[in-house]
């Protein structure tokens, strides 16, 4: 197996290479191929959970980041050396002093219900996407204009350089929604959101909630003889044993983001109409994690973040939760991400009897009945990785004196629960570094992206001004030493103060039906538009 390196140009710096990691004794890619694509046929996927939404102009979930593309676009896509392709920009150029950035536009698109698409339309997706988007806020912080000069260009006028932007144009990190349907409205609840109207290759159908969605091909797409599918039904199982099933029956063709028990990969692997994939996720780079609400009476105390830290055994939950698929995290920036890394981190090796001692330094002693004291865990419903997560720190957590009460919910009222209420102790669940950390990562501990109600932000709540300066002088640094450096100081400050405990750097797996082709062409898989997938006779 070979690993593609990265290309650092024009606007990108990030690095998603590292040595293969395989945990299948075959691993058959899926990737692009010299067969001449056949037309027709319905594709069937597995999705879970449910997604909230289906645009994401306000949640980077996951669900929505899978169907979104395939409906709304992006300015550009990438390859995997994170060169840019055009989407609906099909040139770009960026001022000596990267102040300014101009797009010129693809004409003759039309939106799927027949308004033409402009720059207005692109305007107003960003000054959008920076108010409601979870990475929007950091990603366009330096826009402080958008100039249309006529309705097939765009120019953004920035106060600083912003070098990471352009790593964050495709449609499912900022989607190109219609103007004329989302303006004067409250983004958030405007219902076109779950009966989207986009400019891509496949058009919105229908949404049976806990059942399926369902798009079909555009026949006006502006990439002409595209798509090659005629329809994709998404389909909700909620049960991974049950979507695992459905692979092994020829039911369901595709499915990503872990989509069956990491247990059952190897089996479902050797079987000869099945494939694994482990390209596609290069984009996203995902950490899994735990993050404490340093609201908490209890938690907002270091000793006890601390104390919880070495409780754990980071390298038992990679070898039997998540079966091998990663490596212990050593901080919240992955490994993936070459440049800007760095293992130079604080460590909290496993220690109970540490973790006693600092909890009693704390001033929280044991109770008669031997415990410390309480908190609720809620653990994000995406497979059972991190139900089993919850249930390994249940136990160990219960060894040092703190009890916790499990709390399993379906995502909605797990995003209202975490993020909108903020009724929640700790949680653990993971997220997407993306192709630079300006754009995943700064959005988790920048106190300024503090924003109850904004899904997969700062989560914790979690202020420190030496790691403010840091993201922010990062945010426009130009140099590329200095702005890894700035990173790699970042990441040594944030593990000290422990707002959150990053446990694993993620492998994720597709499962594939052999006839799919085309599914992991570029660095964003299963989240890509899928005008190129087809189905081999």
């Amino acid at each position: 197996m070979t690993v593609s390196k990265p290309n650092l140009r024009q606007f990108s710096m990030s690095a998603f290479a590292g040595a293969a990691f395989v945990a299948v004794a075959v691993l058959a890619f899926g990737g692009a191929n010299a067969q001449t694509p056949n037309r027709g046929g319905t594709l069937v996927m597995t999705l879970h959970p449910q997604p909230s939404t289906l645009v994401g102009a306000a949640t980077s979930a996951s669900p929505t980041y899978v169907v979104g593309p395939k409906i709304v676009e992006g300015l550009v896509s990438y390859d995997f050396d994170y060169n840019l392709k055009p989407a609906l920009a099909t040139s770009w150029a960026v001022s000596k002093n990267g102040l300014e950035i101009t797009f010129k536009l693809r004409q003759g698109v039309k939106w799927h219900d027949g308004k033409d698409f402009t720059a207005a339309d692109v305007a107003f997706s960003i000054n959008t996407l920076k108010q409601h988007h979870p990475r929007g806020r950091a990603t366009f912080a330096n826009v402080t204009g958008i100039q249309t000069p006529d309705s097939h260009t765009v120019v953004l006028k920035l106060s600083k350089p912003a070098p990471y932007m352009m790593n964050a144009l495709a449609a499912a990190e900022s989607p190109i929604i219609p103007k004329h349907l989302y303006e004067g409205t409250n983004i958030k609840a405007n219902p076109t959101s779950n009966a989207p109207v986009g400019t891509g290759p496949f058009k919105f159908v229908s949404w049976k909630k806990g059942e399926s969605i369902i798009v079909e091909r555009n026949p006006d797409y502006w990439d002409k003889g595209k798509p090659y599918l005629d329809r994709i039904i998404f389909r909700l199982i909620p049960d991974s044993a049950a979507r695992a099933v459905a692979f092994e029956t020829g039911e369901a063709h595709l499915g990503g983001n872990n989509p069956v028990p990491l247990s059952d990969v190897a089996r479902l692997g050797s079987l000869g109409h099945l494939g694994v994939e482990l390209r596609g996720y290069s984009y996203l780079s995902i950490v899994a994690r735990m993050e404490f609400n340093l609201e908490n009476k209890y938690l907002k105390h270091r000793k006890v973040r601390q104390a919880i830290a070495h409780a754990i055994d980071k390298k038992f939950i990679v070898d039997n939760i998540w079966y091998g698929f990663g490596k212990p995290a050593t901080g919240p920036i992955h490994s993936d991400l070459a440049r800007y890394y760095t293992a130079d981190t604080p460590t909290y090796p496993l220690d109970p009897k540490k973790s006693e001692q600092l909890l009693d330094e704390a001033g929280f002693k044991r109770g008669s009945d031997g415990v410390r004291f309480r908190l609720t865990h809620n653990f994000l419903p995406f497979g059972d990785t991190f139900r089993r997560t919850a249930e390994y720190l249940k136990q160990v957590l219960g060894k040092i004196g703190i009890e916790l009460e499990l709390r399993s919910t379906d995502f909605p009222t797990y995003v209202r629960t975490v993020y909108i209420q903020r009724k929640f102790d700790f949680t653990n669940h993971w997220m997407n570094n993306t192709a630079d950390p300006t754009l995943g990562v700064q959005r988790l501990y920048w106190s300024k992206n503090f924003k109850p109600g904004v899904p997969f932000s700062n989560g914790s709540g979690y202020s420190n001004p030496e790691v403010d300066k840091l993201l922010e002088a990062a945010q426009v640094e130009t140099d590329a030493a200095k702005r890894a450096e700035l990173f790699k100081e970042f990441q040594r400050k944030v593990v000290a103060d422990l707002p959150a405990i990053d446990i694993n750097f993620t492998k994720l797996v597709t499962i594939y039906n052999k006839k799919v082709k085309n599914h992991a062409i570029t660095p964003l898989g299963i989240h890509e538009s899928f005008a190129d997938v087809y189905l081999a006779k």
